[in-house]
């Protein structure tokens, strides 16, 4: 990918008290919890805090005096890129360990903190980032990591009996490909989307949710089927794959949009969690899924992070 960069370690800093400023070790030891004998590990998602000198420079500008690597209580110091340009569930990848980003930026707590008092001010609110322990190990001074950013994988399916057989073109699906892409195009994130249209037929449809499941798709989105014509058969064949049910998504879609059109409290559209995946089924008409989509997208990263058991609150 393009977008993989590298990122060489200046500094590893620990701190006994949280709010404090973390002094340089010559290593640091990363286990289940976080930076062993820091104030900051624990069973939690911000175990290991990583600020860029490229944020650090920017500051001592600022300040007018150089900043030391630690003072912003960062456990590991970087040069390479800026950091706060990643994403929650972004990898950091060495040869000993392995991070997963989970915050950028945090809550400063201003006068309250050893560090605003003593610096007068804070990068890591802003800049800073968080990640917790996938590969426990050790990182000295010259690591070097390598980002490699996490792909949103979407698969789109359009049931249509007419549009399999080229009858008519299908409109839906490659709409609901438009709104993705258009949502996420000013953010950094990597998409990966897959179409497929099919007739409306249960197996093809279980074959294409058991594969999603399988691969751990992040998001599967279905358009068509969710009348109570015969051939609607959506509803019935996603629902008792779903491990869990999250029905208050279309629910106030209904009421939404069928409190000015009675007929959308007609779709039987379900949401849910079907292993990893999460699944959406939208009704086929255009005017439809840009309703659902507008609706769906309002939440749809925080789910992925609440997926990932990640605090985005």
């Amino acid at each position: 990918m393009n977008d993989i960069k590298e990122l060489k370690v200046l500094s590893v800093n620990i701190s006994k008290e949280k709010g404090t400023i973390k002094q340089p070790e010559e290593s640091i030891t990363l286990n289940e919890y976080g930076v062993a004998d820091d104030a900051h590990a624990g069973v939690w998602h911000r175990q290991v805090s990583l600020l860029a000198k490229e944020s650090v420079d920017k500051f001592s500008k600022i300040a007018g005096r150089e900043i030391n690597y630690g003072e912003f209580a960062e456990n590991i110091t970087t040069e390479g890129f800026e950091l706060y340009n990643t994403s929650p569930l972004d990898k950091l990848i060495s040869s000993k360990v392995e991070l997963e980003v989970t915050q950028i930026g945090k809550e400063c707590h201003g006068s309250a903190c050893a560090i605003f008092h003593e610096v007068g001010n804070c990068v890591m609110p802003k800049e800073g980032i968080f990640a917790r322990v996938v590969k426990p190990g050790k990182v000295i001074p010259g690591d070097i990591f390598t980002y490699r950013p996490r792909v949103f994988s979407f698969q789109v399916i359009t049931l249509s009996d007419r549009a399999s057989r080229g009858d008519y073109e299908d409109r839906s699906g490659p709409r609901i490909i438009e709104i993705i892409n258009k949502h996420f195009e000013k953010s950094p994130r990597q998409l990966e989307i897959e179409h497929t249209i099919i007739p409306d037929e249960e197996d093809n449809l279980r074959i294409l949710l058991e594969r999603a499941a399988a691969k751990n798709v992040d998001v599967m989105i279905t358009t068509g089927g969710t009348g109570i014509g015969q051939r609607d058969i959506t509803v019935e064949t996603v629902k008792p794959l779903l491990d869990k049910e999250i029905p208050g998504i279309m629910e106030a879609i209904r009421i939404k949009y069928g409190s000015q059109k009675p007929n959308a409290l007609l779709s039987r559209g379900v949401a849910g969690l079907m292993n990893n995946t999460l699944v959406y089924t939208l009704p086929g008409s255009v005017k439809a899924v840009n309703e659902y989509m507008t609706e769906i997208l309002k939440t749809l990263e925080h789910l992925i992070y609440m997926r990932e058991g990640l605090d985005a609150h």
